[in-house]
């Protein structure tokens, strides 16, 4: 999976992940973790993690805000939760989060490596530099609040940590990944993602080398006073840097609601198309199991997206909400029947994978294929209406948000 550079706008939201989904968070991305590992090793997981637009999707197929701030803590959180009791089998570990927990990171790492035997005071340098680069090397006016490090047996690492700006009420996100990493001040992130805020003071581009030196010759020769004055004396402005006005940018915007805007339809028309012709044949005894149907089908099928597609799918998060909806009824309710139906499968699938047996998730991987093949040629419902379905239907699912437990309504008709 390449690596990318890139920036997106996140809205800040304020709010609370309730218990009931929490839980279910932490065993989706804990499950759907170990599906990738199976399938691609620990350094793919951290690759994934590492992209923005990925991170971002996949927050949102486990039920989240789908385009705000609250997906990387919530994501990150889950994921501390979801696969500590599967640590050591699946080897790796995820230390920090949010506040109070980002200043454990040292602690967690110290002992981590006297645990089993990774080096410790090269990942603590490690987490400590990174974070200072964002806060004082990157003056994009945005101050840090969370730090997710992720690592694995091997030593190799991810970072996931995000900065706020209350004024604004927004966020960046900032994305490390140690794969290849030469340097800390060399152009080191995988990606950043953040509302742009005009003119960027970035210290870590290869093309400020100079001006590092420079400072550092300034301060040697000058003095910290002098040099104040010589700044102030200067008049005009410097070049806009064309290296940050070029980067990849993901737009997520600030409506709450999913829009037919915000999904890629065909690709939509392809999932469904999918779990409705291909499904019955890779799940038979599935389907004829009480209270799994067609719906769960469909849902696995965006997991599986999550766990086997390539970059380019997840240029619209939007869409992997329509998985299990959203906490505050963006698309629609979280289906909480489907919900731990496709937990179940999936942690069924990855028992019998244990055991040798990997026709399931070989399943799942044929589900997404065979989505990416019909997506081509593949109709189906509008966006409104499909919504609308779900909506309609979503009592009969356990449907359920931060507002309660949905009541019984009539499905609306029109296209």
């Amino acid at each position: 999976m390449a690596r990318r550079s890139g920036s997106a706008d996140l809205p800040l939201h304020t709010g609370h992940v309730p218990p009931w989904l929490a839980r279910r968070m932490s065993s989706l991305g804990a499950v759907i973790c170990q599906a990738i590992v199976e399938h691609y090793g620990r350094d793919e997981l951290l690759s994934r993690l590492a992209h923005p637009f990925w991170f971002q999707s996949f927050g949102s197929v486990m039920g989240m805000d789908w385009h705000s701030s609250g997906i990387t803590t919530s994501v990150i959180g889950a994921l501390k939760r979801g696969l500590e009791p599967l640590r050591d089998e699946l080897g790796i570990y995820v230390c920090g989060g949010r506040g109070r927990h980002s200043r454990r990171t040292p602690e967690e790492l110290n002992s981590l490596g006297e645990r089993i035997g990774l080096d410790a005071d090269g990942l603590v340098r490690a987490s400590r530099l990174v974070a200072k680069v964002d806060s004082a090397a990157v003056q994009d006016g945005f101050d840090l609040y969370l730090h997710g490090f992720f690592v694995t047996r091997e030593g190799h690492w991810t970072v996931v940590q995000q900065g706020m700006n209350g004024d604004k009420r927004q966020a960046r996100r900032y994305h490390w990944h140690s794969e290849a990493l030469s340097s800390f001040v060399d152009q080191p992130h995988a990606a950043i993602e953040g509302p742009a805020q005009g003119e960027i003071v970035n210290l870590t581009d290869q093309r400020a080398s100079h001006s590092r030196s420079a400072q550092l010759d300034l301060l040697a020769t000058l003095g910290p006073d002098r040099i104040v004055k010589e700044v102030m004396a200067q008049s005009g402005e410097e070049p806009k840097d064309q290296f940050q006005l070029s980067l990849p940018h993901l737009v997520m915007p600030a409506h709450h609601d999913v829009r037919s805007s915000d999904v890629f339809i065909r690709r939509l028309h392809g999932t469904l198309a999918a779990a409705a012709e291909q499904g019955p044949a890779d799940f038979p005894d599935l389907l004829l199991t009480p209270g799994v149907g067609a719906r769960t089908v469909q849902s696995l099928a965006m997991v599986a997206e999550v766990v086997h597609g390539a970059p380019y799918r997840f240029q619209d998060p939007g869409r992997f909400s329509l998985a299990l909806g959203g906490k505050d009824r963006h698309p629609f309710p979280v289906p909480v029947k489907v919900y731990d139906e496709t937990i179940s499968v999936l942690k069924v699938a990855m028992q019998k994978a244990k055991l040798g047996n990997t026709e399931m998730l070989s399943a799942l991987k044929r589900l997404d294929e065979q989505a990416r093949r019909l997506e081509v040629a593949a109709d189906g419902p509008s966006f409104a209406s499909h919504v609308a379905r779900e909506r309609a239907l979503s009592h009969e699912l356990g449907g359920r948000s931060v507002f309660g437990w949905e009541e019984e309504t009539k499905l609306a008709t029109g296209s």
